[in-house]
């Protein structure tokens, strides 16, 4: 099985605004950055497309299924970005820097107030990997999510430590391909 990750396009928020399951629209940039991503995907069928269901991976997914002529989107709320809680939709500058800090300094278990930690979202992608790639009737699949998300699913493929998911880059626009046989899972290409 072959997993197509592909990060939506930029959204349409300034600079600074912690964001994560905020339902956002894309930029403007959307058709350029389309046409961008155009000769970056898969070009054997794919067998199943999921998706977040925020906007700005929904709207993606839609145009790709288009192209590919794919009539069914699955939406699943595991692929959605980590949950900021309170401070969704705050600039990061007005967020108190300590309650920043002590998050910083643990964002494995510590979650923003009401949010979640980031081992609750490597769980919830885990999960979804591990149906995906069990599903025998999948044979590939392109899947519209987000940085977290693949971050997630990359250090679990590559058995990172979660510590360190955060060095890895996942562009706007861009896939990363996993590969699932059998037992073994790894990693195809990183951020093209």
């Amino acid at each position: 099985m072959q997993l197509y990750l592909i990060r939506h396009t930029t959204p349409d928020i300034a600079t600074g605004i912690c964001y994560g399951q905020s339902d956002i629209d894309v930029a403007a940039s959307f058709q350029e950055e389309f046409e961008l991503l155009r000769s970056k995907l898969p070009v054997e069928a794919t067998t199943a497309i999921y998706s977040s269901p925020l906007q700005r991976c929904l709207k993606l997914a839609n145009r790709v299924a288009d192209e590919l002529n794919c009539a069914e989107i699955k939406l699943d709320p595991r692929l959605m970005e980590l949950n900021f809680g309170e401070w969704e939709m705050q600039h990061w500058d007005d967020i108190p820097r300590g309650m920043i800090d002590v998050w910083a300094q643990d964002h494995l278990e510590q979650a923003p107030p009401q949010g979640e930690s980031f081992q609750a979202l490597h769980l919830r992608a885990k999960d979804f990997l591990e149906e995906v790639s069990t599903n025998n009737a999948i044979n590939s699949a392109i899947v519209f999510t987000h940085a977290g998300v693949i971050r997630a699913l990359l250090a679990e493929a590559l058995q990172l430590p979660l510590m360190h998911a955060f060095r890895l880059q996942a562009d706007y626009g861009s896939v990363t391909q996993i590969i699932v046989d059998g037992v073994v899972t790894r990693v195809g290409y990183v951020n093209r």
